[in-house]
């Protein structure tokens, strides 16, 4: 009696050096795009590809085409926060379920330096539809500009690498996370701006309008995280 081949999944083991190199290329283009989008649309107008869906208790949410998905960005004012407190909060996996109650998961797999990680995300039996059973290896690089602007960006690896750090689990799709993440600026009276961008392909097969909106959903979130900040 013969057994069933077990499936081949290409995976690709490099270095600790090779991967902070890599990482750290990658993360100069998400950062330049996360600036980027921090910047636009500061007068509303559509120039720039921007489409503002709503505007709500000083919480924006717009939306832009790339590709076949939306890239999708929030933007608000948190008053009386400073952009150190908002980045502890939004860089706490451990507090990450309070904000995002789909996520079952967020470990820290490897620390390449003291702003550089690579993080597993995971969405359990219980999420909803769209999360079920999914996984996500990102990168998280943390910068702060010379004006004091912080950036965190987050992207998926690549999944050679992604398999060779973390094999997938045979109950799990692991989906794409494109270049997302915060832009903290300060403002007067230790305030700050927040910009949150995300783009994501959950992959396994879903009609385009359900990926659209699980952004919009990831995106919605923030009104979560909002209040975990200025909880007393």
């Amino acid at each position: 009696m013969s057994s069933s081949p077990a499936p081949c999944t290409r995976s690709w083991s490099i270095s600790e050096d090779s991967l902070r190199r890599y990482v750290f290329f990658a993360s100069e283009s998400c950062i330049q795009e996360l600036l980027s989008a921090s910047d636009s649309n500061r007068v509303g107008n559509c120039s720039d590809g921007w489409k503002v869906l709503t505007l709500e208790n000083g919480v924006e949410i717009s939306k832009r085409r790339s590709g076949s998905l939306h890239t999708f960005r929030s933007r608000w004012v948190l008053r009386s926060v400073s952009p150190a407190q908002f980045i502890t909060v939004a860089n706490a996996i451990d507090a990450a379920k309070q904000w995002d109650p789909d996520l079952v998961e967020a470990t820290y797999i490897k620390d390449l330096q003291d702003n550089l990680s690579i993080i597993r995300l995971r969405f359990g039996e219980n999420s909803k539809p769209l999360f079920h059973n999914r996984e996500f290896i990102v990168y998280e690089r943390r910068e702060t500009m010379d004006d004091g602007t912080l950036v965190v960006a987050v992207a998926s690896l690549p999944k050679e690498i992604a398999a060779g750090l973390h094999p997938k689990q045979n109950n799990a799709i692991r989906g794409l996370l494109l270049q997302s993440g915060w832009v903290v600026e300060k403002l007067e009276d230790d305030s700050c701006m927040v910009t949150y961008v995300v783009q994501l392909d959950p992959a396994g097969w879903l009609p385009k309008f359900f990926v659209n909106r699980l952004n919009t959903k990831l995106v919605m979130i923030i009104e979560n995280l909002r209040k975990l900040v200025q909880a007393p």
